[in-house]
């Protein structure tokens, strides 16, 4: 998962939901840990971030 720090207005909504602690506030937007999200896999269907976010800036992570 990705957040687009353009979009992001750091409300914080992406990191409460977040149930590995992979979201933390990185220079006054949020970042996503590659090395720690797990698109919550084993937690729920869709990755929590993508769906809470209320401006829509966190997306897929592609290579």
């Amino acid at each position: 998962m990705i957040i687009d720090k353009d979009s992001c207005t750091a409300c914080g909504e992406c990191q409460t939901v977040c149930p590995t602690g992979a979201i933390s506030p990185a220079k006054g937007v949020y970042k996503i840990d590659p090395e720690v999200c797990t698109e919550c896999a084993g937690e729920a269907d869709e990755p929590q971030c993508m769906n809470t976010c209320p401006d829509g800036c966190i997306d897929y992570l592609t290579a």
